[in-house]
């Protein structure tokens, strides 16, 4: 049967635009669909508060870009003015107090007082083998890893902080908090394995590949992926609403988006025994998203938080425990943990001069219709006194209006789906090839498969090497490096 493509790409986020670009460069004629009027899912910029304010509308900070080996092999630093920041994150307490991840581990061991000891046995071997971790990480996690020593080294330390003993060694509050605030980047109870493995993953990478802002907006990599695309004869459409699979016209389909997504499109063509294992696919806590514009930098009381770009607002560790349980609970925490983002203190272009925009999230119950511009103010206020006094403008969106801008985000869910420790290994089924659905020509290619959530491209890269292999013979990896150069 002719089809007028040999593969289309349902969806034109990080996931989507990677396998499309994987896809073409091995010689396929591709189609990529979109149903918003612009590409780049969770990598948008867009004006949302005033003109000239230019704000992510929902990734921000790379580090998972930075250690992609997909963003790696395709030459992301290449193509794209990443700023990594020499303070990779930091984490501000009552009374003026701060603990701040430096870039340099040493500076942050300096900064660290007593407990800087305990932070260097910590993360020094694992910053010295960040390759062969950032590999294992973001790697199928039935596939067997090429560095066992590596997954015995990454798993203690997460066994030290995935459980109730967690506080053991570290006994300043900064230290504590420090590693409390990227642990919370995966809305799950702490402490957790799974939020453990993330929150030292996302550390590591803070003191190695660094925690990158893209100049600009988190959309001109999207841009770079699309330019690509369309350079090895890629075509994308966008106002393109895919409903059904009877919609596409080509031998192989990938879709980047959730199981619910894909059983709805998939309709009767799905056997019933693969729809339930997928009904079974389990959807985390929300982020309820509001946007600044300041005529000012944010005046943060710890004066180090003048030189990130990323702060975690929550108070101790403890404090953000507790918020997070609530959410877990479906309870609005009364005092949430907020991700805070100020772009401007290494990017002049997101703001007209003088002034910044912030970006800002709050963990809130899955579904949650709340708007969470007062509680993320009153968390910021709490550290940055005078900071209402800068707003010129804000622009919310609750955890359910995220669902409405992307249906990945079910329920305000950007992980598209829970990544606790069983979803982490059946994702969001349990095999081998978890890419490749049980609809013939179909493949799932997006954050709800492995490696899982985050900015790095691996889960279409990954649907787009299966694909190749099942579909079309070819079982190498095509070259992804710039024209000119070569893989890295």
């Amino acid at each position: 049967m002719s089809h007028a493509f040999d593969a289309v790409v349902v969806g034109a986020g990080p996931n989507g635009l990677a396998a499309a670009v994987v896809l073409a460069r091995a010689g396929l004629r591709v189609q990529l669909l979109e149903r918003d009027d612009t590409i780049g899912g969770g990598t948008r910029t867009k004006e949302l508060t005033l003109p000239g304010f230019r704000h992510d509308v929902c990734s921000a900070v790379h580090p998972m870009a930075m250690a992609s080996g997909f963003f790696r092999r395709w030459g992301l630093e290449q193509r794209v003015d990443m700023i990594v920041p020499e303070v990779s994150y930091g984490h501000p307490l009552d009374g003026g107090r701060a603990g701040v991840a430096h870039r340099d581990l040493e500076r942050t061991v300096e900064g660290l007082g007593r407990d800087g000891a305990t932070w260097r046995r910590m993360f020094s071997r694992l910053v010295d083998i960040e390759a062969e971790l950032s590999q294992f990480t973001l790697s199928p996690i039935l596939q067997l890893p090429r560095h066992p020593q590596t997954v015995v080294e990454f798993g203690l330390r997460i066994l030290h902080q995935g459980g109730p003993w967690w506080d053991a060694g570290l006994r300043t509050e900064e230290a504590r908090a420090l590693l409390a605030g990227v642990m919370a980047h995966a809305i799950r109870p702490m402490p957790s394995l799974s939020a453990g493995a993330a929150g030292l993953a996302l550390a590591v990478h803070g003191h190695g590949y660094g925690w990158a802002v893209p100049r600009g907006g988190s959309q001109v990599i999207a841009d770079a992926l699309a330019d690509d695309l369309r350079a090895h004869g890629g075509v994308i459409e966008t106002g393109v609403d895919v409903t059904s699979l009877r919609q596409l016209d080509a031998r192989v389909k990938l879709l980047d988006v959730t199981p619910r997504q894909l059983i709805a499109i998939a309709g009767d063509e799905m056997p019933a025994g693969y729809r339930r294992r997928l009904e079974r696919f389990r959807y985390g806590g929300g982020a309820s998203k509001v946007d600044f514009a300041l005529s000012g930098p944010v005046p943060w009381a710890a004066e180090e938080l003048l030189r990130t770009p990323t702060v975690h607002l929550g108070g101790t560790r403890a404090d953000i425990a507790r918020a997070e349980h609530d959410v877990a609970r479906g309870v609005h925490p009364a005092e949430p943990f907020v991700l805070a983002v100020q772009p401007g203190v290494v990017d002049d272009s997101r703001a007209p001069a003088g002034q910044h925009s912030l970006w800002t999230y709050a963990h809130v119950p899955n579904g949650s219709t709340v708007d969470m511009t007062e509680a993320i103010t009153r968390q910021i206020e709490r550290f940055a006194p005078g900071f209402r006094d800068l707003v010129l403008a804000s622009s919310a969106r609750s955890a359910d209006e995220l669902e409405a801008y992307d249906p990945n985000y079910v329920g305000g869910d950007i992980a598209s789906g829970a990544p606790s420790l069983k979803q982490l290994i059946v994702r969001p089924v349990l095999s081998t090839d978890p890419w490749r659905t049980a609809v013939p020509g179909t493949y799932l290619a997006s954050s709800s498969v492995p490696p899982g959530p985050s900015v790095h491209g691996m889960g279409g890269a990954y649907a787009a090497q299966s694909a190749l292999r099942h579909e079309f013979g070819i079982d190498h990896l095509p070259r992804l490096g710039p024209d000119g150069g070569s893989d890295s």
